[in-house]
């Protein structure tokens, strides 16, 4: 761990802002680099006054959102034929699909933010968004603030934090644990909301 921190550090120093969007795209794809591992050195980097903290965060979110659009535009554009030939190795049937992509057109908006804020999820929720067709702007624009809200936590823990990768690590753990309560009364408000809505039709 603390080799890759080491190297990231490095790697965003020697880079700058390209760097941080380069590693925060991939990272928003499905290459797996932990946002974990990219933001709190950058974050680290500001407080030393090498970089800054605005900047790295426009950056890492404009990355996320880079790397959102790949997939995005992957499953809108080749859509499900290349999804359903490839699913199978990570146990996606037509029939799971079908009630993914169903799910996804009723609530595509509550589904891009929340999923942004989560890990694993933020890797593929631009799949099911970009195969059901969802609003373009308003994929944009969900994205963004999810992605935005994640990587403004956790630049903020490597800026007052510093390099020490242990308490980085504790505190991004701490801070994924807010998110998740976080998120759990996002849809809780939302699944209200929609029932009464319901009741009221």
């Amino acid at each position: 761990m603390h080799a890759a921190i080491d190297w990231l550090v490095q790697t965003i120093m020697a880079m700058g802002y390209p760097g941080i969007f380069i590693l925060m795209a991939m990272e928003s794809s499905v290459i797996p680099i932990p946002s974990e591992l990219v933001m709190p050195p950058a974050g680290y980097l500001a407080q030393q006054g090498s970089m800054s903290a605005p900047l790295a965060i426009l950056c890492g979110t404009l990355g996320s959102l880079i790397g959102a659009y790949a997939n995005y535009f992957t499953a809108r554009y080749l859509g499900r034929p290349l999804l359903l030939k490839y699913g199978k190795y990570v146990f996606i049937t037509e029939a799971k699909f079908a009630k993914v992509e169903s799910f996804f057109l009723r609530h595509g908006e509550i589904s891009t933010f929340v999923g942004r804020l989560l890990p694993v999820v933020r890797h593929l929720i631009s799949l099911p968004a970009g195969l059901a067709g969802m609003n373009h702007v308003k994929f944009t624009l969900y994205t963004l603030l999810g992605a935005g809200i994640w990587v403004t936590v956790l630049t903020g823990i490597g800026y007052f934090i510093g390099s020490n990768q242990e308490l980085i690590m504790q505190y991004s753990h701490h801070a994924l644990v807010v998110v998740l309560v976080g998120c759990a009364a996002i849809i809780a408000v939302y699944v209200k909301l929609q029932r009464r809505r319901a009741a009221d039709n």
